[in-house]
């Protein structure tokens, strides 16, 4: 159900080149009842899927590391992040989204995955929602070497970690994606690792 005290008066395309960011002009309501027009920017790029995978016998994770042009540059030295693997849905479902990409960028074949939240990553410019899920490894699902798809630019590393070491590149600030912080996280309050 819409919002009755929020009118869309236009939209504007600004680009429409890699995703689709848009201005939008709207009416609203305020707490005192007075109305007020403003414009707003709001970046499209789709919906996503994160996956955080866990291995309970040997207390590891797996996570990857590649470069990120938007923390270059705002500041990270060399632009590789640590993170979680994810990927935008396009027009797949979450599940068998974040299947995909699972084995594309780490090379783990899963076939079983848990869906712990959905939530909006930066809903201040941004209008993805993005699926969060889990799921256990073993060795014996290793396929390939992932890496993720050369035909789509990626260059991914694929890093296995102890729980206790992830937790610590957190503290030191190594590890600064809040989707992978978020995963990270979870486990941790639930005690799965």
């Amino acid at each position: 159900m819409q919002n009755p005290k929020i009118k869309i008066k236009n939209t504007e395309i600004l680009s429409d080149n890699w995703y689709t960011l848009k201005k939008v002009t709207f009416s609203i309501e305020k707490r005192d009842g007075n109305k007020e027009i403003q414009s707003r920017e709001a970046y499209d790029r789709g919906n996503g899927a994160v996956i955080l995978l866990y291995n309970t016998n040997h207390k590891t994770i797996i996570l990857t590391r590649q470069f990120r042009l938007p923390t270059y540059i705002n500041g990270n030295p060399d632009g590789m992040l640590i993170e979680a693997c994810a990927g935008l849905l396009d027009d797949n479902q979450p599940e068998e989204c974040i299947k995909r990409e699972t084995e594309e960028e780490t090379g783990y074949k899963i076939s079983e995955v848990k869906k712990i939240f959905e939530a909006y990553m930066s809903p201040g410019s941004v209008t993805e929602i993005l699926h969060f899920f889990i799921a256990e490894y073993s060795n014996e699902m290793k396929i390939n070497d992932g890496g993720g798809l050369e035909e789509e630019g990626e260059n991914i590393e694929v890093l296995e970690l102890s729980f206790e070491k992830a937790l610590h590149l957190i503290d030191k600030g190594d590890i600064k994606d809040a989707k992978t912080i978020m995963l990270i996280q979870y486990l941790r309050l639930k005690s799965i690792l």
